[in-house]
């Protein structure tokens, strides 16, 4: 089985902030293009953290309107604009991931974090890309035929030798749904947990019978 990695779907275009940067500027580039966090990084590129614009409603107790409008970011950006640098304002510790991170890997660890993105860096800690969680969820728009071939395929043909005349795959919008007979209760199990590793499957039903039931002690 072939699962999508990292590096098929982070932006490899960062947009970055030295640590030097002055609260000013770094809401200025956030504002110009457009992104709701930016990554802090050293002069070598090695991200140092991540501001996002909740550091900076932090940062603005009282502010509450804060995002609303461009006159008004415009407006905190003269009254913030101190010596504040961006290497204070950033969430400590960044969360990383690798490029050869499987989907799943990057999510887990999004999950387990609490966190929105990763930033994605090389073998020597350099920042290369940032993926979102936006970026993730695009695995689930893969074609259905595409995930169908690859549960009957690679999983029930290849590696577990499952002829596909005994189970019968259905699999719409995602969703997969497995029919059939297989010869050993132990199996169905196996088959379901294999199913849903598979990129974008969003569910998995199975009705599937057995012939013998190898889970019973004797």
């Amino acid at each position: 089985m072939r699962h999508r990695k990292v590096s098929e779907l982070m932006i490899r275009e960062v947009i970055t902030v030295p640590q030097n940067a002055a609260f000013k500027d770094t809401v200025r580039t956030l504002t110009e293009h457009q992104v709701s966090a930016v990554p802090v990084v050293d002069p070598a590129g090695h991200p140092l953290g991540l501001i996002s614009e909740g550091d900076l409603l932090q940062k603005a107790a009282g502010q509450g309107d804060y995002f609303r409008s461009l006159s008004e970011r415009e407006a905190l950006q003269e009254a913030k604009a101190v010596a504040q640098r961006a290497e204070e304002l950033m969430s400590a510790a960044p969360v990383c991931a690798g490029p050869d991170w499987t989907v799943a890997e990057a999510a887990r660890l999004m999950e387990a974090q609490g966190v929105k993105r990763l930033l994605v860096v090389d073998e020597t800690d350099t920042l290369i890309g940032i993926v979102s969680r936006r970026d993730l969820r695009r695995i689930f728009l893969r074609d259905d035929d595409a995930i169908l071939h690859e549960i009957v395929v690679d999983i029930l043909d290849r590696t577990l030798r499952q002829g596909s005349a005994a189970i019968a795959v259905e699999v719409a919008d995602g969703r997969v749904e497995l029919r059939g007979t297989v010869q050993f209760k132990s199996l169905i199990p196996v088959i379901e947990r294999l199913c849903r590793t598979v990129d974008g499957v969003v569910s998995v039903r199975q009705l599937l019978d057995y012939s013998v039931d190898d889970t019973v002690m004797t």
